[in-house]
């Protein structure tokens, strides 16, 4: 992956008992914030973080990528990153989505405000994909929106 992609890195590791541990750390090196929590027995699985501005920048210059929507569909239709993909975070949890076939591609999740792209990032890297890129809100997006 691309630097700008390494700015935030959440990964959580699951002990045999359900026991979990998130290790959040960013570009600036060795800082590191542990979370401890509850799993429920799922495997490791981590995403990355960046701006939405940052986001912006890589979509004018990565290649083959998925942006992601996972506000409701009425969100969605009000208006949102042009060629993006709408499913609801709600929807995300135990089976892989149909729209996302490929689990090395590439996905930049969004939503309005972020906390449930977080949600979503975590949902699909516990489902096994590898390249996880959550970036915010849609309310911290400057580019175009595109209604529908």
């Amino acid at each position: 992956m691309v630097n700008i992609h390494e700015r935030i890195h959440v990964e959580t590791h699951a002990d045999e008992n359900g026991q979990s541990v998130s290790i959040i750390g960013g570009a600036d090196g060795p800082t590191s914030i542990i979370i401890a929590g509850k799993l429920g027995g799922k495997s490791a699985a981590s995403y990355t973080s960046i701006t939405m501005e940052e986001a912006k920048e890589a979509f004018e210059n990565d290649g083959s990528y998925v942006i992601l929507d996972v506000r409701r569909p009425d969100e969605y239709a009000k208006g949102h990153i042009p060629g993006a993909v709408n499913i609801a975070n709600e929807d995300i949890r135990d089976e892989e989505p149909a729209e996302l076939p490929d689990k090395e591609q590439i996905i930049y999740v969004y939503c309005r405000s972020g906390r449930r792209s977080k949600e979503a990032a975590a949902a699909l890297a516990a489902l096994g994909y590898k390249n996880i890129i959550e970036c915010g809100g849609i309310l911290d997006w400057t580019g175009i929106i595109q209604a529908g």
